[in-house]
């Protein structure tokens, strides 16, 4: 069964029920969604949140191979997101490529956009930007392992966004269409998975963002009673 982690922010608990619910509609076999909550981690996860950190699990979603106790894999996703296929298929490539220690969407270098994002948080450019957004973690991996508690308490959090913690040759690859940024790139086939990364339409003033027709319909979806 696939593990799949959600970061989840009190601001936009609406993002991370559609994107539950858009998982599980489409999904051909059982999934186990947990929702990273900061408060649930009191004790585990010590440091203070920094001014650059735009969501609460900012920095939480290292954990997540902690919280699986090193076995199996995991997937970690932003709740700014929707799920557009069937989530079991992002499986097919560790199985091709079983090797590597974390499998993301590698997008190339590029500037935002924008230098606000949604509710007014800093939008920032670094490398390796958004990989850390999907992550489908081998936890047994000697880097995986390497993320403990104490490591992703006191290391800063350029060092995990830009993977310092894995060697570069075993990053795997995931195809761009199971992260597609929304209104931020050329879409180059239908995508899997959209990343709201900008704002999504639950924010005002990204009502009419690109696949916002699409994310109301989910919604909705998930509202009604039959």
């Amino acid at each position: 069964m696939l593990r799949i982690f959600i970061g989840f922010d009190s601001r936009e608990p609406v993002a991370f029920h559609v994107l539950c619910h858009s998982i599980l509609s489409r999904a051909s076999k059982p999934v186990l969604i947990t929702p990273l909550v900061r408060g649930h981690l009191r004790g585990l996860y010590t440091r203070e949140r920094g001014p650059t950190e735009s969501t609460e699990f900012s920095l939480t979603r290292f954990l997540v191979p902690y919280l699986s106790d090193y076995h199996g894999y995991s997937l970690f996703m932003d709740c700014d997101m929707l799920c557009l296929a069937d989530i079991n298929a992002i499986m097919r490539y560790p199985f091709e490529d079983s090797w590597r220690d974390v499998y993301v969407c590698q997008h190339p270098e590029y500037v935002p956009k924008d230098t606000v994002k949604f509710l007014g948080q800093p939008q920032t450019a670094y490398p390796k930007k958004n990989w850390s957004s999907v992550m489908l973690f081998n936890n047994a991996a000697a880097a995986c392992k390497r993320l403990t508690p104490e490591h992703v308490n006191k290391a800063s959090g350029l060092e995990l966004h830009r993977f310092y913690w894995c060697e570069e040759g075993r990053i795997g690859s995931l195809p761009r269409d199971w992260n597609h940024l929304v209104d931020e790139e050329n879409q180059v086939k239908p995508p899997k998975l959209v990343h709201f990364t900008r704002g999504g339409p639950w924010f005002k003033g990204f009502e009419d963002c690109e696949y916002s027709a699409e994310w109301f319909a989910e919604r909705d979806a998930m509202l009604g009673v039959k």
